[in-house]
């Protein structure tokens, strides 16, 4: 998961731009979602750690090229490093738990309980951000939790413990985009995002000295290129895509994401999502769609 709740500059108003950037979007979870099937492929062969590594290294050689134009030492200037250095860290956690996830889980069972994350933010902005949240949000907030549980179905006997994890990438994730708006009034969104990817970058790949291991095969290595390519491409377009339209019109299309995971998951691993699944993927959708939503009209 990988989608900024600020864009990374400030879009023009004119419509034609504003579908433009709709449509760079919409590839850009394409490019997530095949990233996202070749992670499942590959996790089952390799640790976490390492498949997390060559996602985050396709994410940093696809936004250097664009950050480098700026200067490196003025785009690494921030006022709150520390807040930085955390942010990265959470990048970290939600990375490497949702690989971790997929080597147990179906795609669109991990992809369903990720959604959840919009929701946690609304329920943590009145905490940390000191925003206040409306009683329409909480109730969407509620809805989207019973909408995991069905999903999950505690006690029914059917949850894998690997859901566990998603929700701790959710929880990442969600604690991420808090982190980022709190840095949004500090440093400009490039030095957000040049922070995060040298953090992830350089931890991961020093946590491969003691977990990494050489491709088994060529299937592999060439799996292990695709991860970064995708992931790389995906981060050039969604920032194209930000360039281009505001970030509450780009928000609700993240959720084509789990679109994408059924097909997959159907075509190649031959794992078709239950009723439950899609029901209580339903309510989380259109509960998060809805919380953006009103935080719009709010705005």
């Amino acid at each position: 998961m990988s989608f900024p709740m600020n864009g990374p500059a400030s879009p023009p108003c004119r419509p034609q731009q504003q579908v433009r950037g709709f449509y760079w979007v919409m590839l850009t979870f394409f490019l997530f979602s095949l990233c996202d099937v070749m992670t499942k492929q590959i996790s089952t062969s390799y640790h976490p750690v390492q498949v997390a590594w060559a996602r985050q290294a396709g994410l940093f050689v696809g936004t250097l090229g664009v950050l480098g134009t700026n200067g490196l030492s003025s785009t690494l200037h921030s006022r709150r490093p520390g807040l930085q250095i955390l942010r990265g860290a959470t990048s970290i956690v939600s990375t490497v738990s949702f690989v971790a996830a997929l080597r147990y889980l179906p795609l669109a069972d991990a992809t369903a309980v990720t959604f959840v994350a919009p929701l946690l933010i609304t329920a943590l902005a009145p905490f940390l951000l000191k925003e206040q949240v409306s009683l329409a949000r909480w109730c969407a907030v509620g809805i989207g939790l019973v909408g995991t549980l069905i999903v999950l179905r505690p006690g029914a006997g059917v949850a894998h413990p690997a859901t566990l994890l998603v929700l701790l990438c959710a929880v990442a994730y969600a604690l991420r985009q808090i982190l980022s708006r709190l840095l949004a009034g500090a440093d400009p969104i490039r030095t957000t995002i040049a922070w995060s990817s040298l953090i992830t970058t350089l931890s991961l790949t020093t946590a491969l000295a003691f977990v990494g291991a050489a491709p088994g095969s060529l299937r592999d290595l060439l799996m292990f290129l695709g991860i970064a390519f995708t992931a790389g491409c995906a981060e050039l377009t969604l920032i194209r895509g930000f360039a281009l339209a505001e970030a509450a019109t780009l928000a609700p299309v993240q959720y084509t994401l789990m679109i994408w995971s059924v097909l997959w998951g159907v075509l190649i691993f031959d794992q078709l999502p239950d009723f439950w699944t899609l029901g209580g993927a339903s309510i989380i959708i259109a509960s998060g769609a809805y919380s953006v939503w009103q935080e719009t009209r709010q705005r």
